[in-house]
């Protein structure tokens, strides 16, 4: 595989850092000059990534190509460049279909959509793929796991779980900052709280036919303070309105 990416931010500098991590790579990489510290910074870090001239530079020299440009300039970018119909492309776009991108980028061999995330850099976390694409499905399974999805709007519903990140640190942030005010330390309380829900985060792995709730009503027991808590959200409707907040990102994702 030569591998050439069409925009070169914290994404693209993310798979290549995973890619780069696994053992006998082979995979050759060209970078678009877009982000020029970003590519300049691969470059220099690894033998075989190099930045090309410019973008048609990148088409002219892969074989398989990832578009990671933003959505707001995709439309600007990607018509001006010949693509070739033996091009394998993966888009990296969240909010462009595979059948925008296609009608962006005209006839190739396959159009896949991918959704990475930064954690991959640490080969840790998953992509979803659709449609199914063995090929990249084997790629990206170097760097965590690869699931792969026969329907868009099931690829769009599992889409919504990356729009939840922020606010699980926020959640994090409010026990943190709760802890400060109770004049625990700083850094005390961090360590408390990031070693206690990294242990949380491994219990679905442990008990893999235990459905969350499941799990959540192992730890609430009767009459204990994880009940009052869990009753005390519920009954404000705090899950209600997360789970209404998730809808509003479903219909965003599926009108573009």
């Amino acid at each position: 595989m030569k591998l050439g990416f069409i925009g070169t931010g914290a994404l693209t500098a993310a798979i290549v850092a995973g890619l780069k991590s696994v053992a006998d790579n082979s995979v050759s990489v060209v970078l678009s000059p877009r982000n020029e510290e970003i590519a300049a910074g691969l470059a220099a870090r690894y033998a075989d990534v190099r930045v090309a001239a410019d973008n048609q530079a990148v088409l002219d020299d892969c074989d398989t190509v990832m578009l990671a440009v933003r959505p707001q300039i995709a439309h600007e970018v990607l018509p001006a460049l010949r693509f070739r119909p033996d091009h394998r492309v993966v888009s990296l776009i969240a909010t462009l279909s595979v059948e925008e991108v296609a009608g962006l980028i005209g006839p190739v061999a396959t159009v896949t959509k991918a959704l990475p995330m930064p954690m991959i850099a640490h080969r840790q976390g998953a992509t979803i793929l659709f449609p199914p694409d063995p090929a990249m499905a084997a790629f990206f399974g170097q760097l965590g796991k690869a699931i792969e999805v026969a329907d868009a709007d099931e690829f769009n519903a599992l889409s919504v779980v990356t729009a939840t990140y922020a606010s699980y640190f926020k959640y994090l942030d409010t026990i943190h900052g709760w802890l400060a005010g109770h004049q625990v330390s700083g850094e005390k309380a961090r360590d408390y709280i990031a070693t206690l829900f990294k242990a949380l985060a491994n219990a679905p792995d442990r008990a893999p036919d235990a459905g969350f709730m499941h799990l959540a009503q192992e730890y609430a027991t009767r009459g204990g303070i994880n009940e009052q808590v869990l009753r005390e959200l519920t009954e404000r409707d705090m899950f209600g309105a997360f789970a209404q907040s998730l809808e509003g990102i479903y219909r965003r994702i599926s009108k573009s």
